[in-house]
């Protein structure tokens, strides 16, 4: 069986999404390089891809995903175990609806609250030479620190966001908290213990120090 195609850059966070999944469920993929610094997903052949123009693409056969927390889904969905379920899908239904709950979660409300800061202190600087705006920055934070506390009363009730055992639900917050922690402002994580044990779990897990291993630490 051929490996499946991840089409985008190693540093992207939507692309990182992707191969976390890929290498939690130990599947053998090939990474196609697109080099979004260079425009190059606005090429023709990547656009017959993903039509938006954006990374990633998947290909698994043939069949072609865009929109990397459905592809993700979708490589959960497939390599699914009785051991290996992080959608839950398997357990109850109950189960399965909280991680659906918890992934909203990081779409709706903690991504918009971290998201400026990478932006403005990683990708804008690389992606357009600009400087951080530090309005947007504390505008960001002060509702990042809202979200955490939600999180951190979660976390005082289970292990993780949906239960006692991890999932999707946790590790589709990977790429961007990585990324934050390579900025000024990662101590904000210190005032929400549990928050910053979670965290901490989640760094340890090998597909994760798989992962890392291409992402850079340093701006």
């Amino acid at each position: 069986m051929s490996p499946v195609k991840v089409f985008g850059h190693p540093m992207s966070t939507n692309v990182v999404r992707v191969l976390l999944c890929l290498e939690e469920v130990g599947a053998q993929y090939e990474l196609v390089p697109v080099d979004f610094l260079a425009g190059q997903q606005n090429d023709p052949q990547h656009v017959q891809l993903n039509p938006f123009g954006k990374i990633p693409a998947f290909q698994d056969g043939d069949l072609v995903l865009f929109e990397s927390r459905a592809i993700a889904k979708y490589i959960l969905r497939k390599h699914r175990t009785n051991d290996l379920d992080l959608l839950k899908e398997n357990s109850s239904i109950e189960e399965a609806a909280m991680v659906d709950v918890w992934t909203e979660v990081e779409s709706q409300q903690y991504y918009p609250a971290i998201s400026p800061v990478v932006f403005e202190c990683i990708i804008f600087p690389i992606m357009r030479g600009t400087t951080a705006n530090q309005e947007v920055i504390d505008g960001s934070l002060e509702r990042l620190k809202k979200v955490l506390e939600i999180y951190e009363a979660r976390l005082e009730k289970s292990r993780y966001l949906a239960g006692d055992s991890i999932s999707f639900a946790d590790i589709n917050h990977f790429p961007f908290t990585f990324y934050f922690m390579a900025t000024p402002y990662a101590p904000v994580f210190d005032g929400y213990p549990k928050v910053k044990a979670w965290w901490e779990g989640l760094m340890a897990r090998p597909a994760v120090k798989k992962v890392c291993a291409n992402m850079p630490t340093e701006f």
